[in-house]
């Protein structure tokens, strides 16, 4: 079973990176980031975590308003460094945990948290600013990630108990993972700032040390405030903080605070804490129901042959020739791939695998391996295969055995010609 060893807080201003990467620990101005950080890297250095879940919100980055999600939860294998407009920092790609992020992913789909899922974005200063000042990364992170994305940008954005919610039903996931697996969760993000219009540079000092203690004593009196509450005392880009409520909400009722700092250099007060349980109390039957609701609502599938559910585990095998037949969508993509097939392969990295099953026009192996059936149309429509051929080969029928066991007998496909 996966245990929760404890959580982290941490703004994650770029302030804390350009101090990490330009080596300003001995300078007077930057030397209270260091120290901040030197007890949670002692703590993280005890307690050796296999996996960080860590909360934060994407800067349009990654994430851009053509599709703006409430939750995203990363189910990827490795997380780049994302590049912010000036190249991206010097740091090694983290590694994901797919197999946990599935779990936590169906628990909180099951307890009716609609999350959305990414892989392959890069990741950028909301995580890494935070995240290279609290663990060694050379040559490597000594733990997996699992990121989720909370998007506090464009309004509505999730409300303060929504947040608190969710971090209650990721304890639920977390706790009812069946492999051993040691997993801290850290929040990012604030504390008091604003940095758009006239009222950039707000800060409020004393409503930072106000929001701290009553999310260690009493998160439920954080949970019910609006948006507008946190923005009038903490900033509107400062009520990103609700994002620390899925950290407390995936704690037990009563926390020990084992370190916090403060410290406001210029436009974002920045604050670290370490938190971990008192009395909490492991229920094996819990955790088992959970497991079983994570599961039900696909519980039986397995029985009906000839049907693959698109599920994390084929999305994350088949990502590259799933991305590839998509791109088909693009005229130059499928110009190209028309004109030269081998090039296209080459130059997309697919596997040799994936590159045969495409050249054999092999339909039902590519549904086997893990490609989507609205991926095969694509593809279907860029060759001149119509759907019911495919339909057919699926089968392993002739078209014509395929039609007979159809109303009528038109041929058709996504194509516009």
């Amino acid at each position: 079973m996966a245990r929760i060893l404890g959580a982290i807080a941490s703004s994650h201003t770029p302030t804390i990176g350009f101090a990490y990467d330009k080596k300003k620990q001995d300078d007077p101005v930057w030397a209270p980031i260091f120290e901040a950080y030197g007890p949670i890297q002692a703590w993280l250095a005890a307690k050796k975590p296999d996996v960080l879940f860590l909360v934060y919100n994407d800067h349009v980055t990654s994430f851009f308003f053509d599709h703006y999600s409430a939750f995203a939860l990363g189910i990827g294998e490795s997380w780049p460094v994302a590049d912010e407009g000036g190249g991206a920092r010097a740091l090694p790609a983290a590694a994901g945990h797919p197999v946990l992020a599935a779990h936590i992913g169906s628990s909180l789909m099951a307890e009716e948290f609609d999350l959305s899922f990414f892989q392959h974005r890069a990741l950028d200063h909301g995580v890494f600013s935070p995240l290279s000042m609290m663990l060694p990364h050379e040559p490597a992170w000594p733990a997996a990630i699992v990121p989720l994305q909370v998007g506090v940008l464009q309004f509505p954005i999730p409300t303060a108990r929504r947040c608190f919610r969710l971090g209650q039903a990721l304890r639920r996931a977390i706790e009812s993972f069946p492999q051993d697996l040691g997993v801290a969760i850290v929040a990012t993000g604030g504390l008091s700032h604003q940095v758009h219009g006239e009222r950039a540079g707000f800060n409020n000092t004393a409503w930072d040390a106000e929001f701290l203690d009553l999310l260690e004593s009493d998160p439920e009196q954080l949970a019910g405030m609006t948006h507008a509450e946190y923005a009038t005392r903490g900033g509107l880009e400062g009520s990103e903080v609700i994002m620390w409520l899925v950290m407390r909400g995936a704690m037990s009722k009563t926390v020990r605070c084992l370190h916090r700092t403060y410290y406001l250099p210029s436009m974002a007060g920045i604050a670290t804490a370490i938190y971990e349980d008192v009395d909490a109390v492991v229920d094996p039957a819990a955790n088992e129901r959970a497991r079983a609701a994570a599961g039900h609502q696909l519980a039986g599938v397995e029985k009906l042959a000839g049907t693959y559910p698109f599920d994390f585990a084929r999305s994350i095998k088949a990502y590259r020739i799933n991305d590839f037949l998509h791109r088909m969508v693009e005229p130059e993509h499928r110009a190209r791939f028309l004109a030269d097939p081998e090039a296209a392969f080459e130059a997309a990295g697919l596997a040799e695998t994936e590159r045969d099953l495409i050249r054999q026009r092999d339909w039902r192996g590519m549904i086997h391996y893990g490609v989507i059936f609205f991926m095969l149309e694509k593809l279907g429509a860029v060759v001149g295969v119509s759907n019911l051929h495919i339909y057919a080969a699926m089968r392993g029928q002739t078209l014509e055995e395929f039609q007979k066991t159809r109303n009528t007998k038109v041929l058709y496909s996504v194509s516009a010609k």
